[in-house]
């Protein structure tokens, strides 16, 4: 695997440890890099090791989201032979706009992948906006370093799943000293990184001012060092703090050696929180117990493994400095288990992570994919004797039902037929309980068939269709022909719902949209690769649609549906709802929701004016029975499919939350 990553901090030598884990993977890694950049208040500039591929480029602009690269060495790069472009730039940055403009000039066709630590959702002004939508849109996948991350750039427009990596530390370089005077007169305390009023500096001081035992060593530099010093000399504890400066790396390691706890008391503000808290990592790697403001990503990199406190309290801030520092047990626990979390950071294990990564955006085969298993998932909604008609034809594949209903019959049959049951507790809905059940699913690795209760397929029927999944990397899902119970063929493959297509439709021309872009999910074989890369469904579709939705979003990734006309499924079809009124609202509020996720609101509002204006032709033209059919469509488009649906549940119209055919 060929990999051109481009990254301005990669000036720092520390911060390429990535690229050399990945080579030690046997990933050819090229480096494009900033000649010299302002890391952490100093200027550093490129200086690359003997045989490392790494390159610098001029830039201009400081600001991480405001500069631009040289064009010209971009361009050569990216005109050669690459599996993947890795670009470790936020999705919004100016920077990352450059490279895939040019990579669409150059026609490079390799997959690229973002990076982003952005965990407040923030509305960017226009172009910033306009390019972070498209970024993300056609990004193949995109590491984070916290959660809330992953979660602001899918609902931003990252069709699919977030890789969420940590920062790297080098186990080699910060590893544990030989432990510490247990009976210290003074509890040695830490703090490393920029002195700005975020950092929380100011409450530092003031819980150690609060406790004569604790002592301050302060590593870093900044904007408010002199207004820190004063504070401190206010405090009356100027014998008590040392303002050290910056530190290099290669000092670090000494630095920790000499700590009993570090402290990271980070204060949110609007527009900035802690991102991730690198310095907790190398502590915690050194062997270092941290006390921790229990804000922004600092809970998932120190929670279970330190101490946290809530932000700007000093009092709380200097109980738990005391007890790490006092308590030779407690801290003997943080020690272990921060130096075990540590470990999950260390350079080699990120490599593992950016690799799978890689390979997700690339549809590369998980291993054993020729013999792996299906799992069949199933959505219940009462309907018990329906859901015995659908299991029983599948009883030799692991078999998992998530009941939408808590049916005591539901549960009886399941319990009957020895398969998995779980009562999700609430009507979620089908996205929302295909979800659940692939939080929990029997064969992690294996293929998933989702099979509505009201629709029947034998077990010898989905060995073929995993066979024709398999045949091709790139088929995402696979659905079988589908025939109702007195043999009538139901339409499977179905063009994906567009404003353009809504136009189509109104003028009485949908046959001429033939083509087949995603197969329905009544009975549908999903890859395990796809679930991988495209992740689960979209639980904001309650019924309809969410099949439309991952197949549009896999199809944004590279891959393909199929329809697999040798296999036959029946399907019954709105087999287990009988409320065709709910059901219209459910099923057009979800096509509302469809073409405003994908096309926007001025994409729904011209399907929405094309709808309305069709079906008032019709109550015009046609027969008085179709006539008000046609009205009641024009009704609900006019005052709105989803409004309707929201008014529908506060009357407390029963809903059903298993799927029926698309309409």
């Amino acid at each position: 695997m060929r990999v051109l990553r481009i990254f301005h901090s990669a000036v720092v030598d520390a911060w390429r440890e990535r690229e050399r884990a990945l080579q030690r993977l046997g990933v050819e890694v090229e480096v494009l890099t900033a000649e010299a950049w302002n890391e952490g208040g100093a200027e550093v500039t490129l200086s690359s090791r003997a045989g490392e591929r790494v390159s610098g480029i001029r830039t201009w602009g400081r600001h991480p989201a405001l500069f631009v690269y040289d064009p010209w060495p971009v361009w050569r790069a990216l005109g050669g032979q690459w599996d993947v472009i890795d670009v470790h730039e936020e999705p919004f940055a100016l920077a990352t706009a450059e490279i895939l403009l040019i990579r669409l000039l150059r026609r490079q066709r390799a997959p690229y992948t973002l990076y982003s630590a952005q965990n407040l959702e923030k509305r960017y002004p226009v172009p910033f906006r306009w390019l972070e939508t498209w970024s993300l849109r056609h990004a193949a996948g995109i590491s984070v370093c916290n959660r809330e991350a992953g979660e602001i750039v899918r609902r931003k427009g990252l069709p699919g799943v977030a890789s969420v990596i940590p920062l790297g530390v080098d186990p080699t370089m910060f590893r544990p000293a030989a432990p510490r005077d247990a009976v210290a007169e003074l509890i040695e305390v830490g703090y490393v990184g920029r002195l700005s009023r975020p950092k929380g500096v100011s409450v530092l001081l003031e819980a150690v001012a609060c406790d004569d035992r604790l002592r301050l060593s302060c590593a870093g530099s900044g904007p408010l060092e002199s207004e820190l010093r004063s504070r401190a000399h206010a405090l009356g504890i100027t014998g008590r703090v040392d303002f050290l400066g910056a530190l290099s790396q290669d000092q670090l390691p000494r630095f920790y050696a000499g700590l009993d706890v570090l402290a990271v008391p980070s204060l949110p503000t609007p527009g900035w929180t802690e991102q991730f808290g690198r310095v907790a990592v190398e502590a915690m790697s050194c062997g270092v117990p941290v006390v921790a403001s229990d804000t922004g990503a600092l809970p998932d990199v120190v929670g279970g493994a330190g101490e946290l406190v809530p932000p700007g309290d000093p009092v709380a801030l200097r109980e738990a400095l005391v007890r790490l520092g006092t308590d030779t047990a407690m801290a003997a626990t943080a020690r272990r288990t921060g130096h075990a979390r540590a470990e999950e950071c260390s350079w080699d294990r990120v490599a593992e992570r950016y690799l799978q990564m890689y390979e997700a955006a690339l549809h590369t085969p998980l291993p054993g994919a020729d013999h792996r298993p299906v799992e069949v998932v199933v959505v219940a909604f009462g309907a018990p004797d329906l859901l015995r008609r659908a299991l029983e034809p599948v009883l030799r594949l692991p078999v998992t039902v998530v009941d939408n209903s808590s049916s005591p019959d539901v549960a009886k049959v399941c319990d009957e037929l020895g398969v998995a049951y779980h009562d999700s507790g609430a009507n979620l809905g089908f996205a929302a309980g295909v979800n659940f059940a692939l939080a929990r699913r029997r064969a992690p690795e294996g293929d998933v068939l989702l099979l509505n209760p009201d629709a029947e397929i034998s077990s010898e029927a989905v060995s073929h269709l995993q066979r024709a999944l398999l045949t091709d990397n790139h088929l995402a899902s696979v659905a079988p022909a589908q025939v109702d119970l007195s043999g009538k063929p139901a339409r499977v493959g179905w063009p994906f719902p567009t404003p353009w297509g809504a136009c189509i439709e109104a003028l009485g021309l949908g046959r001429l949209r033939a083509r087949s872009d995603y197969v329905i999910g009544s009975v549908l074989l999903l890859r395990a690769e796809a679930l991988r890369q495209v992740g689960g469904f979209d639980e904001s579709f309650f019924l309809y649609a969410e099949e439309t939705d991952w197949a549009r979003r896999a199809s944004s990734l590279g891959w393909r549906h199929d329809l697999v006309e040798s296999v036959t499924a029946v399907h019954v079809g709105a087999g287990t709802s009988s409320d065709l009124r709910a059901r219209e609202v459910h099923f057009h509020a979800s096509q509302e929701r469809y073409l405003r996720k994908h096309h926007g609101v001025w994409g729904w509002q011209l399907a929405r004016i094309a709808r309305v204006g069709g079906a008032l032709a019709r109550a015009v033209l046609l027969p008085s029975a179709r006539a008000q059919e046609a009205a009641a469509r024009c009704r609900l488009y006019a005052q709105g499919p989803m409004r309707m649906e929201v008014r529908q549940r506060r009357k407390g119209v029963p809903e059903n939350a298993a799927p029926v055919e698309a309409a």
